[in-house]
Formats: structure tokens, sequence, C-alpha cells
């Protein structure tokens, strides 16, 4: 989807533009066949992405199709904007051991539960959501078409000077959240394998819009007057709704041999670089602290971008955005990335 590339005047104008089909998706969800379960839809991207299927499937002609957002919404605002755009929200804990009974049958799953943040010291949290949820999701929807939110985190930090892992470059993960994540697509692959179920498996680095991700924390840290780590001096990041879009997509593409993708942006950016370029549009100084590693968790999206085109927000602007998202006051979520770290505990 193209268009108006300014930023977002505001929370809602953001929402809406982050839920906003691409002709390629809402062609594709003309196809589903059947209902669409979204687990784990409280989460940072899940009601955006819900509300992108609802507004895709509506483009289609397809009202037919209900969309169920699943989770345990703590958050009843959320909750109130997807009821109002006709998600249908369903309370479940899927910890809990009655939660399969709770789910509503469908033929469409994505799959968006994790826990990443604060396990450690309490692992066991990271491999009981990451790792063996998706063996009773895989048991409730065995027929379904499965898309499983994964992480580029289930590659090795990558020396810079070489190419970036591919899909078909050797896994190596770092830290238990990162083994947990391959995990994951561990259960998923023996679900296709064992009962045919079709899956994709989405590797994802570093979604962002203006209220959180790499940049919103690079922006805060200036502003704060705190210095940039440069450790990790490289990253990948790619515009949230790009990101929701190619998740939904790749449900079309699912299968009894799973289809995996690396989900990310085209370009590289140097944390350097972009600090002072956010400074610059600030206003602010920038100071370092650190010198760049060699290594950095990096993917090679090009598969992605060859099968379901290019981001239509590309970094330059997306930085830009931020800029100005934060110079107006815009809300800023209070969850960092963390992309930082090198040692996979987060």
């Amino acid at each position: 989807m193209t268009g108006d590339h300014g930023a977002p005047a505001d929370e809602r104008a953001l929402e809406h533009r982050l839920s906003g089909p691409g002709a390629d998706l809402i062609d594709d969800l003309s196809k589903l066949d059947g209902d669409l379960v979204v687990l784990g839809a409280g989460g940072k991207m899940g009601p955006t992405l819900c509300l992108m299927a609802r507004r895709a499937l509506d483009e289609a002609g397809r009202t037919d199709l209900a969309v169920h957002a699943v989770s345990r919404w703590s958050d009843g605002a959320v909750r109130g904007r997807l009821d109002a755009g006709r998600v249908s929200t369903v309370v479940a804990d899927l910890a809990d051991p009655a939660a399969p009974g709770k789910l509503p049958d469908a033929g469409n799953v994505v799959f968006m539960v994790g826990a990443k943040f604060g396990v450690t010291g309490q692992e066991y949290r990271a491999w009981l959501t990451n790792a063996a949820l998706p063996h009773t999701v895989a048991q409730r929807y065995p027929d379904a078409r499965i898309a499983a939110l994964s992480t580029g985190n289930v590659y090795p930090l990558t020396d810079v000077r070489t190419p970036s892992p591919t899909e078909q470059s050797p896994t190596g993960p770092v830290g238990e959240y990162a083994m947990s994540c391959l995990g994951r697509e561990r259960i998923f692959e023996a679900a296709a394998a064992t009962r045919g179920t079709r899956i994709s498996l989405v590797r994802l680095n570093y979604a962002v819009e203006p209220r959180y991700g790499v940049l919103a924390d690079l922006a805060r840290t200036i502003v704060a007057g705190e210095p940039v780590d440069l450790t990790t001096g490289f990253v990948n990041i790619v515009w949230q709704r790009y990101a929701n879009e190619v998740v939904l997509r790749s449900l079309g593409r699912a299968d009894r041999e799973p289809f995996t993708i690396n989900l990310t942006g085209p370009e590289t950016l140097a944390v350097r670089t972009t600090a002072e370029q956010l400074a610059a549009l600030l206003g602010r100084d920038v100071h370092f602290s650190g010198q760049e590693s060699d290594s950095a968790l990096l993917s090679d999206a090009r598969r992605c971008h060859e099968l379901f085109g290019y981001p239509d927000v590309a970094a330059g602007t997306l930085i830009h955005w931020q800029a100005q998202w934060i110079a107006a006051g815009g809300t800023l979520w209070d969850k960092p990335t963390k992309f930082q770290r090198r040692d996979g505990r987060f």
C-alpha cells in the first residue's frame, strides 16, 4: 500500500495506517477457507493486525468470515477498539488447561503468543510459552493453516562483513529465549510432519512504529541526554504495517512442508548514523558509549521482498516520523526492545 507518507498526526491516524490493507492482501484474504483466529492478539502488533484482517475481508466482500482476537485482555481500552472494529474478542489464557475448549473453530490461525522479557531467572516461562503452547495450539487446530510468528533471534550473531543469514542458513540461537523460539518452530514443524498441519514460520526482526521499537528507543535515549550504546552497532527494522501484512499473507503459503520467511526491511542501519540523524532532527546533541562490535543480529529478507514486495515506508521516512512524533509529544510505550543485548538475556 502506498499513498501519503506524511507522519501520522495522532494515535487514531497511526492505528488507521497500521491496519490499512493493501490490494494484494485483500485479494489473498478473499480466498480464505474459514474464520481467522489470532492468538496473543493483545500484544504490540496484534490489535492492528486483527483490524487489518477485518478491513481486508470487508473490502474483499467476505463479511461472512469472522476475525477472533484471543488474549487475556488486561487492557480494556484496546479490547474495546477491536470490538468497535467488528473484531470478535475472546478472553482466554492459553496456559490454562481449559483454554482449548474456549477457543473458536477456525480454518486459519495466527500464533503471536510469546515470552521474551522478564524471564531471566524463570526461564521455564519462556519454554512454556514459546515451545509448549504451540503443541496445544497445533492439537486444537490440526486442519487449519497456522502462521506462527518467530524471530530472527534463531540465527547466531553475524559478522557484519559477511552476508546476513537467509532462510537456508544454519540456526544458532543465543540464550534460552532464542532457543525456546527455535523450539516453537520445531513443535510446529512436528505438527506438519505428523498431522499434515499447514504451517508458515515468520522470522521477524524489529517491527517499528512511532510508539515503540528500535527508533523510539534511540530517540528516548537522546532526549534523556543519555549515551547511545554502540556495542551492537547495526540493526534491521521494518515498518509494522508491512509486517502485519506479510504475516497475514503468509497464511496463503502455509504448507505441510513449512513455509519459512525472514521478515525485516531491506536496509541494515548503522546505530551511530541513525542516532545522529535522529538527534539532528530533534535539535539535540547525541553522546555515545562503547565501540561497534564485529557482529550483530541481522537477517537477509530478500525472499520476503521478492514474494510480498518492499515495505511501503522506507527506513529514512521512519526516522523522520519518529522525530516528528517525539517532537509533537506523541505517546510512547514503555516497552524497550533491548536490541543492544548480545547475550540473549532480555
